[in-house]
């Protein structure tokens, strides 16, 4: 069991106090990340006290102390899960030999893409709801914001060690960099194109914690299969808290769909501007706003078809979300069939099993997805309400791969730009389902005691409060 130092000015379990340079590099960015935290973090809330949970061990049991914490004096850690010294490499060509302590020369540049694209998702998620305090629904889910948002920035402070102990000068430039760049600024953007989609509203948020979240899961998976040791262990501790997170999103959205359920049973109405006159959410607005969260959540991925895939995985960097489960570690023989989008039609491919990773992976997060949509249809219908939430077909609404130079409707069938456009806002949210939804949310909610019309009551509070705990003490 590795000794987490809590003395330090940067909890850590990596010794860090034994390497004077790397310590004296990571507490020269501190300052840096703190103004950017003060800049882009939660408005108007730095100075209140939250109820959060905070990590202090890689321990299954006991990891995390909970307790009111001002968000700036947070103690964002440095943690990676207990190393294995008998651990090989479990895929790829290299599978057998001892995993990587150290970066090698020839995988360095690659590795170091990887790591700065997880590295780049964490601060643009703070970015992108760094407003969303100013009209929460109740202190319990201000609350879990705040979470959300500290621990996105610890694993950012998780890449940003690799980087600084194991690359160098780029990497010292490549962490300065990650705080440089902003979610959707058009000259300095961040890196991938979900994270620099607005999310200003709840019920984004709860759809990004959801969807976009889960393709977090899915990557830290990946990635802690890796034969880099430092990066694997790194992940395998972010999985940990990675779970509140889509926790946070489906628990969100299932809120969400049962009040609106509750209230249409108890009115008897069915028609979208029925239910928004009794101030709730209209289930296929919910619809749209999956399919918009959803396609952004599954570009992420990448192409279907990728030679930078299967060099990853040969070379042993990042290999498929829980691959001892998979029976062929190699890959070299096997293909996949697949469906593309070639010279205007669809079309069935048997593409090499090593340059279908993406859709490999792809795959592990729908059925994941789906089982959460599958929830909150039995509580819609639990009220006796027709409606079925639905993921839309991998073919819609794609910006990344193959699917990009297509036009398809949520069911995949292909059709013709003009129909697209015109059928655009019945697919995803228009703006006047965004000004709808922002009229819901004008006044937030302060009062632990309250809680906002649209949305129900969570089942239980949090370690065990109530659920009129003051999770989060501000003064409007």
């Amino acid at each position: 069991m590795t000794t987490v130092d809590h003395g330090e000015r940067i909890p850590n379990n990596v010794n860090l106090a034994g390497d004077k340079r790397l310590q004296r590099a990571l507490e020269a960015w501190q300052p840096n990340y703190l103004k950017w935290w003060r800049e882009m973090g939660p408005s108007g809330f730095q100075e209140d006290d939250v109820y959060l949970r905070t990590a202090i061990s890689v321990e299954t049991d006991g990891w995390a102390h909970f307790g009111y914490v001002k968000m700036p004096d947070y103690r964002w850690g440095i943690f990676l899960s207990d190393e294995d010294p008998d651990r090989t490499i479990g895929f790829g060509d290299q599978m057998g030999q001892p995993v990587w302590k150290e970066v090698p020369g020839e995988h360095r540049n690659a590795l170091r893409r990887l790591i700065v694209t997880q590295a780049d998702t964490e601060p643009a998620s703070v970015e992108q709801q760094r407003m969303l305090g100013n009209t929460c629904p109740s202190v319990y889910d201000l609350r879990n914001l705040f979470q959300v948002n500290v621990e996105e920035g610890r694993h950012l402070w998780a890449m940003v060690y690799l980087l600084h102990s194991h690359f160098g000068r780029d990497g010292r430039e490549e962490a300065e960099a990650l705080l440089e760049r902003r979610s959707g600024d058009p000259d300095k953007p961040r890196i991938l194109g979900a994270f620099n989609e607005p999310c200003t509203n709840w019920l984004d948020f709860f759809m990004f914690t959801f969807f976009t979240d889960r393709d977090g899961k899915y990557q830290l998976l990946a990635l802690a299969e890796s034969a880099f040791d430092p990066l694997s262990r790194s992940a395998r501790f972010m999985l940990t808290e990675e779970a509140h997170h889509m926790f946070v999103g489906e628990t969100g959205v299932q809120r969400i769909v049962e009040r609106t359920a509750q209230l249409m049973k108890q009115h008897g109405v069915e028609r979208p501007e029925d239910v928004r006159k009794l101030g709730a959410i209209d289930l296929p607005t919910v619809q749209r706003t999956l399919n918009l969260w959803f396609t952004l959540s599954i570009d992420l991925f990448g192409g279907e078809v990728s030679s930078n895939a299967a060099s990853s995985f040969a070379t042993g960097l990042k290999g498929r979300a829980h691959e001892d489960q998979f029976e062929d570690h190699v890959a070299l023989a096997g293909s996949y069939r697949m469906e593309l989008f070639r010279g205007g039609a669809m079309a069935h491919e048997d593409v090499p099993m090593r340059n279908a990773m993406n859709e490999v992976l792809r795959d592990g997060y729908i059925a994941d997805c789906q089982r959460g949509v599958d929830k909150w249809n039995k509580t819609i219908a639990s009220q006796g309400i027709d409606f079925t939430l639905t993921l839309p077909s991998r073919r819609f609404h794609r910006h990344i791969g193959t699917w990009a130079e297509a036009f398809a409707d949520p069911s995949g069938t292909l059709i013709g730009k003009d129909q697209w456009e015109a059928a655009r806002d019945h697919w995803l949210p228009s703006a006047g389902d965004r000004a709808y939804i922002q009229s819901l949310m004008q006044r937030p909610i302060y009062d632990p005691t309250q809680m906002a019309n649209w949305i129900a009551p969570p089942k239980q509070g949090i370690k065990g409060r109530a659920l009129d705990f003051q999770y989060v003490r501000h003064e409007a």
